[in-house]
């Protein structure tokens, strides 16, 4: 079985995913966006279907792809204790340049 983050490793997948933020998308949108041949598009979005990343639905002759953001939530979840770590790291940062600017500098004067 293939996790998400393997499936969103692919950069071409993570592109076709950044289009796909904006809405429903037909497969030639994704193609000439990319620049990429239709094929391998459409292999890459089959990827992320069988991974539940994205729906599809026909209208006439096009196929329009959407994401679903149901596998995005567990990547989120996952994410949420490393993203605490990165608030606590830039509040610490924050404090630093806050005492950095209450001290003299060589002409005796603060910043503020």
């Amino acid at each position: 079985m293939t996790t998400t983050f393997e499936v969103l490793a692919e950069p071409s997948r993570r592109a076709i995913m950044d289009l796909l933020l904006a809405g429903e998308r037909p497969v030639g949108d994704l193609v000439s966006e990319l620049r990429m041949s239709q094929p391998a598009v459409s292999r890459h979005l089959r990827v992320l279907r069988d991974a539940g990343l994205v729906r599809v639905r026909s209208d006439a002759q096009r196929r329009l792809y959407r994401i679903d953001a149901g596998p995005l939530r567990a990547v989120d979840e996952w994410l949420a204790p490393y993203r605490l770590l990165w608030a606590a790291r830039l509040d610490a940062l924050a404090e630093h340049l806050d005492v950095m600017d209450d001290e003299p500098d060589e002409h005796g004067e603060s910043d503020r």
